[in-house]
C-alpha cells in the first residue's frame, strides 16, 4: 500500500485516557479509536495485526484436529438458565430483551451453546473425541473498564471445547492445546510462562493460564527458575509447614490487656514478638453465613482459595457491623478461643504454632499462649494463604521469584461440570450412558496484540515481532520530489512485496523526519530509505526497529537481504 492512500491517523500527544503504554500507542499510531467505554473500533492496521493472530491461531488449532465454527453472540437466557450460570454470573453478564419481553444475554462465553449443539448431535463413543472451536466477539460489562484493550466490554476472543469419554481422553486433548498455545504465542514473539491458576466462574478442576511477561501486568506470578513451577498468586502454593517444635511446651493460656493494639504488627510490637507468633483472625461474609479465617499475623488471606474451600459462591470481608453483631467484639479483638456460631477456617501454619497470641473476643484484650486444638478446634485446616516471593517452590524447594504477566490465554479440564446438568451424554462400547468429559481453551486476540506491545516497545512507540506486524517494512524515499529517487523507491516496493514482504511505500508529501518517527511509532519492524545515496551509488539504508542496527546494501540485493533479515525479527 501507498502511505497516501491509507488511513493512518498518527497523534504526536499522549492521549490523556490513556493509561498504560499498549493503550496510549495503539493510539497515537492510529490503530484504534474509542467507540464507547470499553468499546473501540479497529481501523486498518490493527485489524491487519488481529488477522494475523488468528491466523496462526488457526493454523494451530487445525494442526491439533480442531474444527472451526461459529456460534452466536446472542444467547437466551434459558440456556443458561439450564446450566445454573444465569444468576451465577452476576453483573458482567449483559443482559437484554426482544420484542417479546424474552430474556437473552449477549455472550461472555460459550459453554452452554456447544454443548446442547453437542447434545443434538452426538450419541455414540464412536463419534469422540472432537474438538471444535471459534473465533468471535464477546461481550463482558466490566464494572470499570480500563487499560484499552486490556480490560475491555467487547473483544475477540477464539475459544475450542474438547469432548472426550473419560478422562484419559481430555488429558490428551488438554496436552494437545497446552502445546498448541505454546506454539501460538511463540510464533506471536512473546515471553511468556504457562502458570497453574483458579477456574473462576468457568469452574472446573485443573486450569492454566498463558501469561504474557510485562512489568504493567495486571496479575503477580510465582515462578521457580530450578524447575518448570509456575503459578497465579491466587493459586500458588508452598511446601508444608513445619509441624510443632516437641521441645516447646505449651504453656497456660491467659488474658492481657492491649488498648488500642489492633493490627498483628501492633499486637506483636506490644508483646516484644515476631508477627508471626500471631493469629490473625479475619471474618468474611459468603453469600450463605459469616466465616472465620486464620492465618499467621505475617501472611495475608488468599480470598480465592478461601472462597473454593468454602464452595461459597461469593466472599467478601466483613464490615465493622458484621463483626460487632456476629462476635460482639470490635474488629481487632476478634479470635478463635470460645468464638461460637462461626466457622472457622485454619491455615495449616497456623496449627503449628505454639504458644500464640490471639484476639481474645473482648475490646482491648487479647489471648497469648494460644495452641490449636487445646483450646480451638477449627472446623476446616486448609492452604487459605497467600504465597510471597522467596518462599520455597513446593516442588523442588528452591526460592520462589515473582513476576507481572498479562493473561492471554487459559484453559481449563471442565470435566462433567457442564455436560451432567446440559445433558450432554453418550452411549459407550455397551450401550451405558455415560456423561461427555469436557474441556475448553480460550485465547483473548485483541488482548494478545496489546499484550505484544506491553512487551515490546521503547520511548519511539511499537517495535511489532515481525510475524505479527501490519507490514514488514516501509520504503522511504527522502525526497518524493526527486524523480529519480521515487523511481527507485517505486520499484523496490513492488519488488519486495512481490517477492512476499509486506511492505508500505511512505510516498507522502512530508520532511524525512516526521516519516522517520512515524515509522518508529507504527513499530514497522524493517525501514528502508532511497535517498541521495540509491542516486549516485545504488545504495539503500535498511534499518531494524528492534536493534536500530542499520546495513548499507545495494539495491540489487536489498530484496534478499530483507527476506533474510525478517525470520529474525
Amino acid at each position: 500500500m501507498r502511505a497516501t492512500q491509507m488511513l493512518i491517523p498518527t497523534l504526536r500527544e499522549v492521549p490523556a485516557e490513556a493509561e498504560v503504554v499498549s493503550h496510549q500507542l495503539l493510539l497515537r499510531a492510529g490503530f484504534i479509536r474509542k467507540t464507547a467505554s470499553g468499546i473501540y473500533t479497529y481501523l486498518p492496521f490493527a485489524q491487519r495485526v488481529l488477522k494475523k493472530i488468528m491466523q496462526i491461531v488457526r493454523e494451530e488449532m487445525d494442526r491439533q484436529g480442531g474444527q472451526e465454527m461459529l456460534m452466536p453472540i446472542i444467547q437466551p437466557a434459558e440456556i443458561w438458565l439450564e446450566s445454573g450460570r444465569w444468576h451465577v454470573y452476576g453483573p458482567e453478564l449483559f443482559r437484554l430483551k426482544d420484542r417479546h419481553n424474552r430474556d437473552f444475554c449477549l455472550a461472555p462465553t460459550h459453554e452452554e451453546v456447544i454443548t446442547l449443539v453437542v447434545r443434538g448431535e452426538v450419541k455414540s463413543y464412536k463419534q469422540l473425541p472432537q474438538l471444535l472451536y471459534h473465533i468471535t466477539n464477546k461481550y463482558r460489562d466490566e464494572r470499570r473498564p480500563r487499560f484499552g484493550l486490556m480490560r475491555g466490554r467487547e473483544f475477540i476472543m477464539k475459544d475450542l471445547y474438547s469432548f472426550d469419554r473419560d478422562e484419559e481422553g481430555l488429558e490428551i486433548s488438554y496436552r494437545k492445546m497446552h502445546e498448541a498455545y505454546t506454539n501460538v504465542f511463540s510464533r506471536c514473539g512473546l515471553q511468556f510462562r504457562p502458570v497453574e491458576a483458579d477456574s473462576g466462574a468457568i469452574g472446573g478442576s485443573t486450569t492454566h493460564e498463558f501469561m504474557v511477561l510485562a512489568e504493567s501486568g495486571e496479575a503477580a506470578i510465582l515462578y521457580c527458575s530450578v524447575c518448570d513451577y509456575a503459578a497465579n498468586v491466587e493459586k500458588a502454593t508452598t511446601l508444608p509447614a513445619a509441624g510443632l517444635d516437641p521441645g516447646i511446651q505449651p504453656l497456660d493460656l491467659q488474658e492481657a490487656s492491649t488498648p488500642g493494639k489492633k493490627s498483628a504488627e501492633e499486637v506483636a510490637a506490644f508483646f516484644g514478638i515476631e508477627p508471626f507468633h500471631v493469629i490473625k483472625t479475619m471474618l468474611y461474609k459468603t453469600d450463605q453465613e459469616v466465616v472465620a479465617a486464620l492465618v499467621r499475623g505475617d501472611r495475608d488471606v488468599n480470598e480465592i482459595k478461601l472462597l473454593n474451600t468454602l464452595g461459597a459462591l461469593t466472599l467478601e470481608l466483613a464490615d465493622e457491623a458484621t463483626v460487632q453483631q456476629a462476635t460482639g467484639t470490635p474488629a481487632g479483638y476478634v479470635g478463635p478461643v470460645g468464638l461460637k456460631n462461626i466457622r472457622i477456617v485454619a491455615d495449616p501454619e497456623v496449627m503449628a504454632l505454639t504458644n500464640a497470641v490471639a484476639g481474645a473476643n473482648k475490646r482491648d484484650t487479647h489471648l497469648i499462649n494460644v495452641n490449636a486444638n487445646r483450646d480451638f478446634k477449627p472446623d476446616l485446616v486448609e492452604d487459605i494463604r497467600m504465597v510471597r516471593a522467596g518462599e520455597p517452590c513446593p516442588k523442588c524447594g528452591a526460592q520462589l521469584q515473582e513476576a507481572r504477566g498479562i493473561e492471554v490465554g487459559q484453559i481449563f479440564k471442565l470435566g462433567t461440570k457442564y455436560s451432567k446438568v446440559l445433558g450432554a451424554n453418550f452411549l459407550d462400547e455397551n450401550g451405558k450412558e455415560k456423561p461427555i468429559v469436557m474441556g475448553c481453551y480460550g485465547i483473548g486476540v485483541t488482548r494478545t496484540m496489546a499484550a505484544a506491545i506491553e512487551q515490546n516497545h521503547d520511548q519511539d512507540g511499537i517495535i511489532w515481532p515481525a510475524s505479527i506486524a501490519p507490514y514488514h517494512a516501509v520504503v522511504i524515499p527522502v525526497s518524493p520530489k526527486d524523480e529519480n529517487q521515487m523511481k527507485l523507491a517505486e520499484t523496490l516496493y513492488q519488488e519486495l512485496n512481490r517477492a512476499g514482504v509486506e511492505s508500505v511505500l511512505d510516498d507522502r508529501l512530508e520532511r524525512p523526519g516526521v516519516k522517520f518517527k512515524d515509522a518508529d511509532l507504527i513499530g514497522y519492524p524493517l525501514r528502508i530509505v532511497v535517498g541521495n545515496k540509491a542516486v549516485e551509488e545504488g545504495v539503500v539504508e535498511i534499518r531494524r526497529r528492534r536493534s536500530g542496527q542499520t546495513d548499507l546494501i545495494s539495491l540489487s540485493e536489498a530484496v534478499e537481504k530483507v527476506r533474510e533479515i525478517l525470520p529474525t525479527l
